[in-house]
Parts: C-alpha cells; sequence; structure tokens
C-alpha cells in the first residue's frame, strides 16, 4: 500500500496530497478536487466523529475465525464494503487516468476483492458513459449512481442503466449541491416524495437513495418505495457544517430498522471504522476517496491490495471485541462513558 499511495500522490499532481490521515484539512475548500466545500467542516466532521467512537477490547471469548461476509440486497460481500461513485478524473484527479481506465480499474479490483463497486455520473458525459461500460465488463456486478437530473435525461440514463445487467442502482440526491455542475451549467435539484415514487416505480432494479441524514427523510426513503438509503453528506462537497455521518447514523438507522437496508458513507478509511458504522447502525458501508487512491496509484491490482488490506483490520477488530459475525454487530462493542 505504501508503494500506491506514493504513485498516486505522483499522479494526482496536488488534487489529493494522498495524506497519511485522510480528513479533509489540507484540501479545505478545493471543488473541483478532491476536498470538502467551504471550510471543509462537514468532510472533517465525518472523521473526527469517527474518531470519536473508541472500541470495548474484549478477549475471553471463543471468536477466532469472523464471518466477515454480508448479504447486501441479493449481492454476497466478502466484507460489508463497496466502493463509493467516484468519478470526474479530468477536474477532480488532474487527469491521473482516463475515465474508462479509471473505473474499470476500480470495478474488476472490487470484483477480485470480492465486493461491488459504483459508477458515478455528470458532466463531461464520459463519466457515465464510462461507468456504463464498466458494469457490463463485470457482468453487471457493479452499481450505477445517476444524479436527480431533469426527466427527460434522467428517464432515458435509467433506461441505459437498465441493459448494464445491473441488478441495483442509485441516485445520489446529495448531488443537488454539487459547485461542479452549476460551474458546468447542468444543475440538479431536490426532488418531492411524490417524484421520487415516480422515478423509483419506473425500474425493476432495486435501488439505492443516497443523501440521507435525517430520521424523517430516511422514513420518506422508505415510503417512496427505496430498497436501501445511504446515510451520507457527499463527502462533505454539497453543504458546509453538516454533523458527521457516525453522528447522525444511529438516530436514522433506528427510525427505519427492519424496512430498509441502510449504508453508511462519510470518514470511513480503515477495517476498524468499517466495523464502528456496523455497530452503529449500518449494514454496510460506502468507502469513496480511499478507493480512487487505490485504483489511481495501482490500476485494478491497487484495488484489490486495499480490498485485502481493509479485510484484515476488520477481521482483527471483530476478534478484538469478541464480534463473531458481520451480520449481527452489536453497538456493545462501541465504548460509552459513564
Amino acid at each position: 500500500m505504501k508503494e500506491i499511495r506514493k504513485a498516486a500522490k505522483e499522479r494526482f499532481q496536488g488534487t489529493c496530497r494522498v495524506c497519511p490521515v485522510c480528513d479533509g484539512r489540507v484540501c479545505a475548500g478545493e471543488v473541483p478536487g478532491m476536498g470538502g466545500l467551504g471550510t471543509g467542516a462537514s468532510f472533517k466532521a465525518n472523521v473526527e466523529a469517527l474518531a470519536r467512537c473508541r472500541f470495548n477490547m474484549r478477549l475471553i471469548h471463543g471468536v477466532s475465525e469472523p464471518d466477515t461476509s454480508v448479504q447486501i440486497l441479493g449481492e454476497h460481500l466478502d466484507i460489508p464494503v463497496l466502493a463509493a461513485p467516484i468519478g470526474g478524473v479530468s477536474f477532480n484527479m488532474a487527469g491521473a487516468m482516463s475515465e474508462e481506465d479509471y473505473i474499470a480499474a476500480k470495478l474488476q479490483g472490487c470484483r477480485d476483492g470480492g465486493i461491488l463497486g459504483c459508477t458515478g455520473d455528470g458532466v463531461p458525459e464520459v463519466i457515465y458513459k464510462s461507468g456504463f461500460a464498466a458494469i457490463r465488463s463485470v457482468g453487471g456486478k457493479g452499481i450505477p449512481f445517476i444524479k436527480p437530473w431533469e426527466d427527460d435525461e434522467l428517464f432515458a440514463k435509467m433506461d441505459q442503466i437498465a441493459e448494464t445487467g445491473a441488478e441495483i442502482m442509485g441516485m445520489d440526491i446529495d448531488a443537488a449541491g454539487l459547485i461542479t455542475l452549476r460551474l458546468m451549467g447542468r444543475p440538479v435539484s431536490p426532488k418531492t416524495p411524490e417524484k421520487l415514487k415516480e422515478i423509483i416505480g419506473r425500474t425493476h432494479l432495486k435501488f439505492i437513495l443516497k443523501g440521507v441524514m435525517t430520521p424523517d427523510e430516511a422514513r420518506l426513503a422508505v415510503d417512496c418505495g427505496a430498497d436501501a438509503i445511504v446515510v451520507s453528506n457527499h463527502g462533505g462537497r454539497v453543504l458546509d457544517h453538516t454533523p458527521g455521518v457516525a453522528e447522525v447514523l444511529p438516530a436514522v438507522s433506528s427510525a427505519v430498522r427492519g424496512q430498509t437496508v441502510v449504508l453508511a458513507d462519510g470518514g470511513v478509511r480503515t477495517g476498524g471504522d468499517v466495523l464502528k458504522m456496523l455497530a452503529l447502525g449500518a449494514d454496510a458501508v460506502l468507502i469513496g476517496r480511499p478507493f480512487s487512491t487505490a485504483t489511481v496509484g495501482g490500476g485494478r491490482e491497487g484495488v484489490a491490495k486495499y480490498i485485502e488490506t481493509l479485510k484484515t483490520q476488520f477481521t482483527q477488530a471483530m476478534v478484538m471485541t469478541g464480534t463473531a459475525n458481520a451480520k449481527n454487530v452489536d453497538r456493545s462493542i462501541i465504548f460509552e462513558s459513564k
């Protein structure tokens, strides 16, 4: 991983410094780029919220080979991780590689590592077209995300997604605040519950709604028919001064427990972070920037190596907290001061 990170740092040319701790401090305000919007407070809050969670270490038990796998929306994952939908290599990553090579390497590396990768959407059109092609190349084992466009463009892209072989799709409704799209003259907007019901009703695919940060909107997402939600502030790139995802996850998860799949995306860097999110109420997590680093620095093999590293860390954290199964992680593994 050290060699992969070193290569990525050179290829990013300053758009990402590949800091020892990816916490949004150095890159604050760098949008376009890999930073958080404005002061970077929302990006930093994601990392800080997870850092404040500490484990209860327990070793008087019989857990030595925990089961790290989960089933999410009918798909088997060797570890409860998805690679988040990050694109725009030309303007966010200094053109470190072509969009086509980037997303193909990411999805193929995810398949090699026993998980699924997600693809992004945006302007220019090569972003989503490369994503759709990459999903076809892995036999549909990927999750395409589209932005909340107006009807004509949105429905046209949904029709194209149906032809990729994917069985799950998503919408990052939190992209409604993306400054990059505004700068390109292509802003997107929020959706009413009525419109969301119409959108979800148009597809036979399982539908993920990404960008839910409050319990009331989680319940609305369920009412609209979402098969899964992602608790996410879009990596801190759309609204300054939101809480960190780990802060709001317990309440959001409790509001819809048993009614939909709950995914969490924000500040996850290690296998230990994955376990923390599961203890706080997530069924699985999305990881963004570190997968971009692994892809740019090592291609398909770099992605697979990062997944291997995550699995090692995740397994270690499970053993050290007495967690036998990733499908059933107890909140009691998190230390809470009296």
